[in-house]
């Protein structure tokens, strides 16, 4: 149970940490949730997923796959966003990914 916490936390501050920058920008409530829970799933997926190879490269692949449904739907309407949706995919994945293997043994 100590494990599924510590990858909640995990989440949590990644989804923490991408909201920000959205609520800066006075974004749609719904949009800064849909951010926060993605990242709040991903904490809970990306540091039990198993595939044998380094962290960082795990976290970001799996962080970049599960942006891409986002990406069809932002790209419809502001293509400027699909950059910073890509770049911060690929350093929360990592994050997590390399917290999640610190944090949970």
């Amino acid at each position: 149970m100590n494990h599924i916490l510590i990858a909640l936390a995990i989440g949590i501050i990644a989804g923490i940490i991408d909201v920000i920058p959205m609520i800066i920008q006075k974004m749609d409530k719904y949009a800064n949730l849909s951010a926060f829970t993605h990242w709040l799933v991903l904490g809970l997926i990306i540091p039990f997923v198993s595939w044998g190879i380094a962290p960082w490269i795990k976290g970001l692949i799996i962080g970049e796959i599960s942006a891409i449904p986002i990406l069809f739907l932002v790209a419809t309407n502001d293509r400027k966003a699909i950059f910073p949706i890509t770049i911060m995919s690929a350093i929360l994945g990592i994050a997590v990914a390399i917290a999640g293997s610190i944090l949970i043994r």
